[in-house]
Order: structure tokens, then C-alpha cells, then sequence
């Protein structure tokens, strides 16, 4: 496995590659798109509203 980082709106989203797919860390996305001072709670949360 092959984990790198991408560089989104100046802010860092960890990614690895599986099986020729990229899979991005989802608490690096909702830390990105909603400017969360806290993102692991902001993703938790969401998770219990889903």
C-alpha cells in the first residue's frame, strides 16, 4: 500500500492506493470542505446522523 498526501484549497488530504483505486481519508476531506476546528468529531457526528 502506497499512502501520499494531496494537496486540497492549500490544506493536506492523506490518500493510499488499493487495488489501483485511491481512498482518501474522510476526516481529512470534512476537515478541508467545512473548515472544522475539530474534523474526527464533525465526521463522527455526521456518521450518527446517517
Amino acid at each position: 500500500m502506497e499512502t501520499k498526501i494531496a494537496i486540497f484549497k492549500g490544506k493536506e488530504i492523506r490518500k493510499t492506493i488499493h487495488n489501483d483505486e485511491w481512498w482518501f481519508s474522510v476526516v481529512d476531506v470534512c476537515a478541508v470542505l467545512t473548515e472544522s476546528i475539530d474534523a474526527g468529531a464533525y465526521w463522527r457526528k455526521l456518521k450518527q446522523r446517517l
